[in-house]
This record gives structure tokens, C-alpha cells and sequence, in this order.
């Protein structure tokens, strides 16, 4: 990891969950991490309690659902820091509604936060390290709906199917990368059920305890430790897919 230390990096929906963990233990490891979040209070916080960390922290305000003000994200990090190194799309949500009765306002919530916010930060990330040649890393935050859909539900929505194009988006990616004779990585994160708030505002609360009495789940801490595993891999190593499941999980 002392390759990175220095180095720029960029967290979507960072206010919490997994990116607010990523946030933290990418600022342990010395790099600059820009956390972007509608919300920023949060990560705000976290910026006080990591003053004292070998890296950085700064926060901007973002809603990824806008493309403008992703491009105006870019644009501050490259005026202000050089450039994105490091990209952890992780900003994510689902809405819990049915498929087949759904509301055409959800499905296109989902596609602009889980697709194509994905698609515009990995774009001008690549940009950005192709103009300044840096061999940089990005991580998709998936989810192991991206592979199989495992069990009848009529809350699922559009998730499963963004999450699938997510698996679809880092391969192309990857691929693309190789046609540009670059050596930046990309990889895709799936894990199973984690405590996050986006299952807890998806769901009703009481829906919510019943999937935690049920099923044991991961830890944010969990998907972060494999961001950091993987980002600390030797340059010759891509790790293009992680599953992560907790032990005695049953619904994948």
C-alpha cells in the first residue's frame, strides 16, 4: 500500500455505510481521499476524527444523480488535488417496489444513482489517468444481486437489474482499458447482505429486523478491508471479482 500513500482518491456515497468505511481506511493508509455525498455532515464528522491520520480527507457536496455535479467534482479535484488515482463508486440505492407494478419515478432513480452515476465517474476517472498516465484503480461496488437473482421478492425493482449491468459495466471496462494499452485496474466488489442505511431506508423497519433475524450479514468494515486487499495487490495482479458472503449465509 506505500504506493498509494499520497495519492488521490475518490468515495461516492461517502456519508455512511461501506463508503464512510472506505473513506476512513483509505485515509489510515495515506492517501487523499475526496468523500462525496449528498449529505456531508457525516463525512464531516469523520474529517475531524481523521485530522490526525497520515492522509486527508476532504468533503464535497454531490449528487450523483446529476451529472453536473459529478463534472464539477472532477473538475475541483483536478484544480485543487492533480487528479483521481484511486475511484470507489459506491453511492447506491434501492427502492423497495415492485417489478411489474413499480413506479416509473423509481426505476429511473435507480438507473441514474446504481448505473449510470457509475458510468460518468469511471469515465472521467479513466480520463484523468490517462492524461497524467498514472496506473489507477477502480473499484465498483456491486452486490451478489449482480449475479443471480436468488429469491422471490416483490421489493427487488430495477436493483437486481443495475446491479447486473454493474457486472456487465467492469467487464467492458476492463477490456477497454487493455484496447488502450493502459495498465488500470478495475474491479468489482459483490457482497451479500451488509448493515447499511441503504437496506434500512429500502426497507420498513419492520421488514428490515426480520432480514437481520434471518440472515447473518457483513459488516461495512467487511467490503472495505476487500477494497484495500485488492488495491494493495503488485501491479501485475488484477483482481477483477470479489463475492464476499458472511459465513452460514443461505439466500445466494
Amino acid at each position: 500500500m506505500n504506493r498509494w500513500i499520497g495519492k488521490v482518491a475518490l468515495v461516492t456515497g461517502a456519508s455512511a455505510g461501506i463508503g464512510a468505511a472506505t473513506v476512513e481506511a483509505l485515509v489510515r493508509e495515506g492517501l487523499k481521499v475526496v468523500g462525496i455525498a449528498r449529505r456531508v455532515e457525516n463525512i464531516e464528522k469523520l474529517r475531524e476524527e481523521l485530522k490526525d491520520e497520515k492522509g486527508e480527507l476532504y468533503v464535497r457536496k454531490c449528487d450523483v444523480s446529476k451529472e453536473e455535479e459529478i463534472l464539477a467534482v472532477f473538475e475541483w479535484i483536478e484544480e485543487n488535488l492533480g487528479g483521481v488515482d484511486v475511484l470507489v463508486n459506491n453511492a447506491g440505492l434501492m427502492h423497495a417496489a415492485s417489478l411489474t407494478d413499480g413506479d416509473t419515478e423509481g426505476f429511473r432513480r435507480l438507473l441514474d444513482v446504481n448505473v449510470l452515476a457509475v458510468a460518468v465517474c469511471t469515465r472521467e476517472a479513466v480520463k484523468s489517468m490517462k492524461a497524467r498516465h498514472v496506473d489507477g484503480h477502480i473499484f465498483n461496488i456491486n452486490s451478489v444481486l449482480g449475479h443471480y437473482v436468488f429469491t422471490a421478492s416483490d421489493r427487488w425493482s430495477l436493483y437486481p437489474s443495475t446491479k447486473f449491468a454493474v457486472t456487465a459495466m467492469t467487464e467492458v471496462t476492463r477490456k477497454e482499458l487493455i484496447m488502450a494499452n493502459t495498465k488500470i485496474k478495475i474491479t468489482s466488489i459483490s457482497p451479500g447482505f451488509v448493515k447499511t442505511e441503504l437496506v434500512t431506508v429500502a426497507s420498513s423497519e419492520s421488514c428490515y429486523k426480520e432480514m437481520l433475524s434471518i440472515n447473518p450479514s457483513l459488516n461495512p468494515e467487511d467490503v472495505t478491508s476487500a477494497i484495500i486487499y485488492a488495491l494493495g495487490t503488485p501491479a501485475h495482479v488484477q483482481v477483477c471479482e470479489l463475492i464476499l458472503r458472511p459465513v452460514g449465509e443461505t439466500m445466494a
